[in-house]
């Protein structure tokens, strides 16, 4: 499936319609049925669809965003990954180009696979940009081992509301030069092995509290504003070279005439700002178009898709309506609109296909897991002697952490209420914190009576904190009037015995935390 045609080749050879059909890159689902596999193998076949979205399962996040649907766990996903893309590339008439989003790795979508640490992790120390490379090209090595071209990544938003529900630990940070040479490392490291990058969420989606997959967002900034901090990232990586640009749904009045239409389909801030202004010329693709942000907003089937692409947008992800998408954009559309997007496509796909992989096995991320949390271990309050002073005290201590998916409401509360037994007697405790999830929906899952519990804890005792998670979760907790905080940021083993060491005194704390909690 590697051998592709020119992209001279392609605007000469291929009809009108199957153009437009390569325009679209629906999603595809690892857990799917054999009915609904089927049916995707006909929409390949009938449409000449150019590329897919692999997600998880149809109750995932990103596409269930409520959680109405339970997610099944498939051991095997990564198998049945590989074995579906080698299906729906015979079913098709030209190579698709398969995409997914890798941020910290396959891990993002697929469980029992390499997983990488999240970008908030990566930010925490300006050392970690040679570490960063190698992230990119590890995580590229993985997408290539399942037939993966196209990693959509990095998040290159500058993360500067501590409320934002989506973004998050998801960037580098809220300083812009950093972000900038991080995600200049990822997407160099991701091109050194042949596999493609998408900065995302153009025009910048980190300071917002609302998430795009319920809502509509509002950046209320001046242009001078945006230029100078949002839009700042994306030009630097335009500036060096990049392969796409993910456009976010987000209302952004500045950069409009049309201030209720959102910059996914906003002619103004595609075509306007980030083609003239900017100076980007190539891949443009869509945010997810069945997310609420703008799907609830067009139910005549196909008008979304028209109104994305006549914006500006080369690749509509996740498009849901593609037969009459297809429709509107053929009655639509000029063919000199169309070329230029296959044009675009076409180029992407050559260099996509350029490099004949050979088959090889997943990474494996430990050592440099290992090596990314030396430098991003952040002792955020408190010093070394403190900690040294703690360490020869008669301490006790106290975990809290969900050891499966399945703990009872009932018994985490038991559990509070034997940890509070056990400290009865004490005046010095080392707290071992790991939020239930990574994401803040919920309080980061944590029950009010674990927050109330260790603020109680906080309150009364010599405490020293050590956190292995998302550090946006620490807002919940009065971690200024502990003995000392350290943010491990991820709850890896490597992470865990980084954050060991440096409490038994043979490891100095070299991170920072890239982002303010208030």
């Amino acid at each position: 499936m590697n051998n592709i045609i020119s992209t001279s080749e392609a605007i000469d050879q291929l009809s009108k319609t199957e153009k437009v059909g390569q325009l679209f890159m629906p999603a595809a689902f690892i857990n799917d049925t054999e009915e609904e596999i089927q049916q995707l193998e006909k929409l390949i076949s009938n449409h000449h669809v150019g590329g897919l979205c692999f997600f998880h399962s149809r109750a995932s996040a990103a596409t269930n965003f409520e959680g109405k649907k339970k997610v099944v766990v498939n051991e095997n996903s990564y198998e049945v990954l590989r074995n579906l893309i080698k299906r729906y590339q015979k079913a098709a008439t030209y190579p698709l180009l398969i995409s997914i989003d890798a941020e910290w790795g396959l891990a993002m979508r697929i469980e029992n696979t390499p997983q990488y640490p999240y970008a908030i992790t990566l930010g925490a120390n300006v050392k970690n940009i040679d570490l960063t490379y190698e992230v990119g090209k590890q995580i590229a090595k993985d997408c290539k081992a399942a037939g993966i071209h196209w990693n959509l990544s990095p998040v290159v938003d500058i993360n500067t509301n501590p409320n934002n529900p989506v973004i998050g630990y998801r960037s580098f940070g809220d300083n812009k030069e950093n972000v900038v040479s991080l995600a200049t490392a990822f997407v160099k490291g991701t091109q050194s092995e042949g596999v493609l990058t998408s900065i995302k969420h153009f025009p910048g989606h980190g300071d917002t509290a609302t998430d795009s997959h319920l809502g509509l967002p509002v950046i209320d900034k001046t242009k001078a504003e945006l230029l100078e901090n949002e839009l700042y990232p994306f030009q630097q990586l335009i500036n060096q070279g990049v392969d796409s640009v993910m456009v976010g749904h987000l209302s952004v009045p500045a950069l409009t005439t049309n201030k209720n239409m959102p910059s996914s389909i906003n002619k103004d801030i595609i075509s306007g700002i980030l083609r003239n202004e900017m100076g980007f010329d190539g891949v443009v693709i869509s945010d997810a178009l069945n997310m609420h942000a703008v799907s609830k907003n067009y139910p005549t089937l196909g008008e979304l898709e028209w109104l994305a692409f006549d914006a500006g947008n080369d690749v509509l992800c996740f498009a849901e309506h593609i037969e009459e998408g297809i429709q509107m954009i053929l009655e639509n559309a000029t063919d000199t609109q169309i070329n230029k997007s296959i044009e675009r496509i076409w180029t992407l796909k050559e260099k996509a296909f350029r490099k004949t992989s050979l088959e090889q096995g997943l990474t494996d991320p430990s050592s440099l897991n290992r090596k990314i949390a030396e430098q991003s271990l952040t002792l955020q309050i408190g010093t070394a002697n403190e900690i040294e002073a703690f360490r020869k005290t008669n301490h006790c201590t106290i975990t809290i952490k969900r050891y499966s998916n399945n703990q009872s409401k009932d018994e985490i509360l038991a559990s509070i209420e034997e940890m509070q037994n056990e400290v009865t007697d004490e005046s010095d405790v080392l707290l071992l914190l790991t939020p239930p999830q990574i994401k803040p929906t919920n309080k980061f899952g944590f029950l009010q009576q674990e927050i109330d519990f260790v603020n109680q804890l906080i309150q009364t005792k010599k405490v020293v904190l050590y956190h292995f998670g998302n550090p946006y979760a620490l807002k919940f907790f009065n971690i200024n009037k502990t003995t000392a905080t350290v943010i491990a940021y991820q709850n890896f083993k490597e992470f865990q015995d980084v954050a060991t060491e440096h409490f038994l005194g043979t490891f100095e704390a070299k991170g920072k935390l890239p982002v303010s909690l208030t």
